[in-house]
């Protein structure tokens, strides 16, 4: 049974899943004074995350070697980081971990309802004054139940509705083979010995088709404009996001000219490796779009195990030609790595706008079409770094709203905000869709910030707090950052801040090192500095010698 309306003044607000964003939301709701009731369709906390051997329809589906492509301190959540002991880079069941960990710390579970669907959520006749919300569930017996809601929640995910076009390819339906999306994908132990076309090199395109060269007889990567593809480690094997993701290098971005950073940035990566040479040039710009974060791409085509291949022209029978019309015979399966849509069938259809059922977000978050702020979605973002900790944002600030702390401007303004952010983004996202999605992370999340009241102010803490203002400004851009004043502040978000890198460097010190003495360090330069004086006086006593030889 669900709790009934009590007499207390908290407002009930529906958390519609248990994922990343659910999770989160539940814990914003609670920090506000709020009743959070969440529901959550399968038997799980995890959402995206928790791996199942069968994909289950209407629901995310991940496969068994996903490896996460932001590293544990850029992608916990503000007040909550992950254990020391965890990799920097963490596999499905890790995160399914720290999920449970937050879980029990803030006791989120007992407010979650698990195999309960949500049917609808419509707004209530009275609405306009009263911002509620009905919403209809589905328990796992099959009953059916109305609730009264003072605000919704959003976390339902958008990796549910895959793609699969194929009318894009002429005689699809003379090939023999079996056809899957990325989404069905498990693992390779099906394609052991075969020959398999992947078609798509986003991240999953990538990592699926990098995890099949391992079984495959032969495997080949179809892509239509090629990607600029990057490691999860840097210099010195640092995490990539940590390096990267900074304050002081988006400032210094923002002042250079981008064709210049375009340039950088490429000649960069082809250092690295020849993007040209290896069959992943690409036809955009690298900062137009996402890179591909993967480790082993490159490797697996210098080996041979991996083919890199133009668009799909057309099927016949087991063949398949390609754009530049080369053949390849005997394949025994396609897998598509086309990407989602998204659509949330239980809300409201008169919250989508055109004929695509794209839906008009206020940052993302808010439909600015509501009389009354008390719908928000979360997490239906694309960045160039973590989700998380941009969800917990939205959270934070949402549940605000609903609570009446924070008010939001007026639709027009909000109309106006949203086809800006679209505007600026076609050129690289041609589709408004898609478009509307693309976010720039650290901006993205002091824009939100500001809103809650928790942007760090940089100079005030490099003058009050210089070892965590310096930290702020010229380290990672990590989460703990929002928690370090204003609503919501943490009291370990300093000392989190401080011993990031510490945290970074614990899962790998696995085996004691002789720590080099500075005494012989210094001996050794000597030596070696006073060695190469020695040599290059004896050369230049030499010179002489070879000159006058004749």
């Amino acid at each position: 049974m669900f709790p009934v309306q009590t007499h207390s003044m908290a407002k009930r607000v529906a958390v519609i899943g248990a994922g990343s964003s659910g999770l989160t939301s539940i814990k914003c709701c609670l920090d506000e004074g709020l009743e959070p009731v969440c529901f959550e369709s399968s038997d799980d906390i995890g959402g995206l995350w928790k791996f199942k051997e069968q994909p289950e329809a209407d629901r995310c589906s991940i496969y068994r070697s996903v490896i996460v492509n932001t590293s544990k301190e850029m992608m916990c959540y503000s007040d909550f980081p992950m254990p020391d002991h965890f990799p920097n880079f963490v596999n499905n069941s890790t995160i399914m971990q720290y999920f449970r960990l937050y879980a029990e710390h803030f006791s989120l579970l007992k407010h979650i309802h698990f195999q309960t669907t949500v049917r609808s959520v419509r707004q209530r006749p009275d609405f306009s004054n009263s911002g509620q919300w009905e919403v209809v569930t589905v328990d796992r017996d099959g009953r059916e139940e109305t609730h009264v809601f003072d605000g919704v929640l959003v976390c339902a995910g958008h990796f549910t509705q895959p793609i699969k076009p194929l009318s894009d390819f002429p005689g699809i339906d003379t090939f023999p083979g079996t056809i899957i999306h990325s989404w069905e994908y498990k693992d390779p132990d099906p394609y052991l010995g075969k020959r398999v076309v992947v078609v798509g090199i986003g991240n999953s395109g990538g990592d699926i088709a990098v995890d099949l060269s391992r079984a495959c007889e032969k495997t080949f990567l179809s892509t239509r404009k090629g990607a600029w593809v990057i490691g999860r480690v840097v210099d010195r094997g640092l995490p990539l996001d940590m390096i990267m993701m900074t304050r002081a290098r988006d400032l210094f971005y923002w002042l250079l000219p981008r064709a210049l950073l375009n340039l950088i940035w490429e000649r960069s990566l082809n250092q690295r490796h020849d993007h040209k040479l290896y069959g992943l040039q690409p036809v955009h710009r690298i900062l137009d779009q996402r890179v591909v974060i993967n480790d082993d791409l490159p490797g697996r085509i210098l080996l041979g195990e991996l083919v890199m291949k133009p668009n799909v022209q057309k099927f016949q029978g087991s063949t398949v030609v390609f754009d530049d019309g080369t053949v390849e015979e005997k394949i025994d399966a396609v897998i598509l790595c086309t990407g989602y849509d998204y659509r949330f069938p239980f809300l409201p259809t008169s919250l989508s706008s055109g004929s695509d059922g794209d839906l008009k977000l206020y940052r993302r978050i808010f439909p600015p079409s509501l009389e009354r702020p008390t719908l928000a979605i979360l997490g239906l973002i694309q960045t160039k770094g973590p989700i998380m900790p941009a969800a917990e944002l939205q959270a934070r600030w949402a549940t605000r709203v609903i609570a009446g702390l924070n008010h939001l401007p007026p639709a027009e303004k909000m109309d106006k905000t949203i086809e800006k952010d679209v505007q600026a983004n076609l050129k690289s996202y041609p589709c408004p869709k898609l478009a509307a999605l693309q976010v720039d992370h650290i901006p993205y999340l002091d824009a939100i910030a500001k809103e809650v009241g928790v942007c760090p102010n940089i100079a005030w803490l490099l003058l009050r707090d210089p070892a965590v203002g310096f930290r702020v400004f010229f380290g990672p851009c990590s989460p703990y950052q929002f928690r370090l004043n204003g609503p919501g502040h943490w009291s370990g978000a300093r000392q989190a801040i401080l011993t990031q890198w510490d945290r970074v460097a614990k899962p790998m010190k696995t085996r004691p090192i002789p720590e080099t003495s500075s005494f012989s360090l210094f001996f050794w330069l000597c030596l070696s500095g006073g060695a190469a004086v020695i040599f290059a006086l004896m050369a230049m006593r030499m010179i002489p010698l070879f000159l006058n030889s004749d």
